[in-house]
């Protein structure tokens, strides 16, 4: 399915921004034609990069990952949600004591960018950071409350409400953000997809233009969103979280709809 007459649009792209779960693999297992659909942009000239919400992890961790599933990758193959929350900080909250609802991945990155961080909810932290925290623990939740009822500044790294995993799907960032909602009425400022920092991000550090660039995801709420905001054409792809009726519940309309990779790889 197509919109805009948009088949054959895939031929003249350079830069393909790639999700990756549930769009290049889903938790251990690659999905098919996944190595062929990377060989075949690199022969055309052209680049990839991984974008992900997931921020639970440091690109060390993705670097071994794909090293599992056999895809070459170097650190700056990769754009999360965690690149796209530091420049947010640095700019709109510079010299911030932060609390951070996440895992110790996620702190060490930020740490290591020179952020200031705080392990307890003393009077000085002024900025509520929430991420994708596989490490969440209930005093997190109380420490958040305490904070966001004080008054201060509250992101999160993505909206996601769910991650798919081998046996389904587990609660995402945006749920946590959910009960802190219920708890406190507070609602966070989002940094990454479906906000458009991710792709201008990814145009700034490769050079290309925003007519030779497509976003590639499974959701339509972050992924495909994410390229329509930043103005770049989109492929939704059914592999993952997202549905083909979401189109009309999200009222997000992508470039393209296609199955998986293997049928993208036709579009090429």
């Amino acid at each position: 399915m197509c919109y805009n007459d948009a088949m054959g649009k895939l031929q003249n792209k350079k830069l393909y921004l790639l999700d990756m779960d549930g769009t290049i693999y889903l938790d251990e297992t690659l999905f098919d034609g996944v190595p062929e659909f990377l060989e075949r942009i690199r022969s055309k000239g052209g680049r990839y990069l991984f974008l992900t919400n997931n921020s639970s992890r440091g690109i060390e961790g993705y670097l071994e990952k794909m090293k599992r599933l056999g895809i070459p990758a170097k650190p700056d193959d990769f754009l999360t949600s965690t690149d796209a929350t530091v420049r947010t900080i640095r700019e709109d909250y510079p010299g911030r004591l932060i609390y951070v609802v996440g895992t110790e991945s996620l702190k060490r990155q930020l740490r290591g960018t020179g952020l200031a961080l705080s392990e307890e909810p003393v009077p000085e932290v002024s900025l509520l950071l929430v991420g994708f925290d596989r490490e969440l623990t209930y005093k997190k939740l109380e420490d958040a409350c305490i904070l966001l009822g004080r008054g201060a500044d509250y992101l999160a790294t993505n909206p996601d409400w769910v991650c798919p995993v081998s046996f389904g799907f587990e609660p995402d960032c945006g749920s946590i953000c959910e009960m802190l909602w219920h708890a406190t009425g507070r609602k966070p400022r989002v940094i990454g997809k479906p906000e458009p920092q991710m792709v201008y991000l990814a145009l700034e550090r490769t050079g290309f233009t925003p007519q030779e660039t497509v976003v590639i995801g499974d959701r339509l709420y972050t992924d495909i969103a994410c390229g329509v905001n930043a103005g770049v054409d989109t492929v939704f792809v059914l592999s993952g979280e997202g549905k083909r009726e979401d189109v009309e519940t999200y009222g997000i309309r992508p470039t393209l709809i296609l199955p998986d990779i293997n049928a993208i790889i036709k579009e090429m």
